[in-house]
């Protein structure tokens, strides 16, 4: 395709190599052969839903001729949103971001089509074409980074949830990005925001975050419950009770990894207690019996940290009847072994079949990835250290390099040092297997540090 010529060369190059008729063609695309000699003709613009019946019926590619519809009804003519529309549309249905990207840019000449951009930033969320919907909400950002606006803060909450994936880094950016906007969000959205802007920093082990957010949540949570009851509002995903009991775990939550066992167990305490919910509904008592339940659990949990292991059978009896609640709960029976050096063999082989990665979801919902991420590293690292300290070192040298290998995945810093020191404590004891692999994955590591401090430099 040369730039140069215009779709109709193309068109009228076509029927005259295939010798066909513009009433041939007619048949072929669908469109009418009147319509067709207009087109040819320059009497008439070519609509979307034209152009591609006209590339179908050339046996063309679907969006061959979009850089060229670009060039020819955006750039050489006013910007019209009756093509602009549909043509964005089509676009992020054949995934041709690069033509998103031109389009859009052109059209920042003009801040009348901000609104209307955002509305089809948000269909592209709504109807999961997330790629295309990135391009538009960053665009939509950049234009108003100097005001206040709702929209501004509704762009950066979908940029964040969006963007967080494996790599920590980005996500503690992300993050760290998109608080600053939370407060100026439609309150609608304000709960949602909170309760996984702190899953964000729980999974970064951000704890002293966690508190602060866990507190602004239970503020905006209660405020919300005491003026309309349990009346959800349009955009929250859970009821209202779930937020303020919510706010209470992932405090408590903080301050478990702050080693302040007690003070956890204060917090164990207030959502477990659930009486102040007046006259609740099925939705409201099912989000109660799981806070109840997550309550035992974390008890136990709590205790274990404190060295009362003698909670472990009562614990283990627990989980057994919960499968959702099964792999927190090794994580933390392994961190508590290895702590006080107890023995686990049986709790390892009793649940066996959940020390691999898996997606976790409870009867409220689908636990946040990140989460599950930092906990499956956490535990793949110390089931090396229990492997290791009980000298079984095939398996322990194993577990580390798998903690390495999912460390890297999710560029978790700190899980690659801990494999390492572990392998390099144990270095001696390793097969020329485990030795090739641990070697194959320290260059990995080291590409891994390059790219980022390319990412840093592009960042200061």
């Amino acid at each position: 395709m040369e730039s140069a010529t215009t779709i109709r060369d193309h068109l009228e190059s076509y029927l005259k190599r295939e010798r066909m008729s513009i009433s041939l063609f007619s048949e072929l695309s669908g469109i009418n052969s009147g319509t067709l000699s207009n087109i040819l003709n320059k009497n008439r613009p070519i609509s979307m839903q034209q152009l591609d019946r006209i590339t179908a019926a050339m046996q063309l590619d679907e969006g061959y001729y979009y850089e060229l519809y670009i060039e020819e009804c955006f750039v050489h003519s006013t910007p019209d949103w009756r093509r602009l529309g549909p043509f964005l549309h089509r676009c992020a249905e054949l995934d041709k971001l690069n033509c998103i990207e031109e389009v859009i840019r052109l059209m920042m000449d003009n801040l009348s089509y901000i609104p209307l951009l955002f509305e089809v930033a948000e269909e592209f969320y709504g109807g999961g074409k997330f790629k295309a919907a990135v391009l538009l909400y960053e665009t939509i950002a950049e234009s108003e980074k100097m005001q206040h606006s709702e929209r501004l803060a509704l762009c950066q909450y979908r940029l964040f949830k969006l963007g967080l994936g494996k790599d920590r880094q980005k996500n503690l950016i992300i993050a760290s990005r998109f608080e600053y906007y939370v407060d100026r969000l439609d309150e609608r959205y304000q709960l949602d925001a909170l309760n996984e802007l702190i899953n964000a920093f729980g999974a970064l082990h951000r704890w002293m975050k966690v508190q602060e957010l866990s507190e602004k949540l239970k503020v905006k949570a209660k405020v919300h419950y005491e003026l309309n009851g349990r009346n959800k509002q349009e955009e929250t995903k859970k009821p209202i009770i779930f937020y303020i009991l919510y706010s209470d775990l992932a405090a408590g939550s903080a301050l478990y990894h702050l080693k302040e066992y007690d003070r956890a167990l204060d917090f164990v305490s207030r959502y477990a207690d659930s009486s102040w919910v007046k006259q609740p509904d099925e939705e409201e008592r099912i989000v109660m019996h799981q806070f109840q339940e997550w309550a035992e659990g974390n008890r136990y949990v709590y205790q274990l940290m404190a060295g009362r292991f003698e909670v472990l059978p009562d614990y283990v009896g627990y989980i057994s009847n919960r499968e959702n609640e099964v792999f927190p709960a090794l994580c933390d029976i392994v961190t508590a072994a290895n702590r006080y050096d107890m023995n686990i063999d049986f709790v390892l082989e009793k649940f066996k079949s959940h020390l691999s990665y898996q997606e976790q979801s409870n009867r409220i919902g689908k636990v946040s990835k990140q989460v599950t991420d930092d906990r499956y590293v956490r535990l793949m690292g110390g089931l090396a250290s229990y492997y290791l300290r009980k000298d079984d070192f095939i398996k322990g040298l194993q577990y580390a390099l798998n903690s390495m290998k999912f460390a890297l995945e999710i560029h978790d810093g700190r899980g690659m040092l801990k494999s390492i020191g572990l392998f390099e404590q144990y270095r001696d004891y390793a097969t020329d297997e485990a030795m090739q692999q641990y070697k194959n994955l320290i260059s990995e590591v080291q590409k891994l540090n390059d790219e980022e401090v390319c990412f840093a430099d592009s960042h200061v």
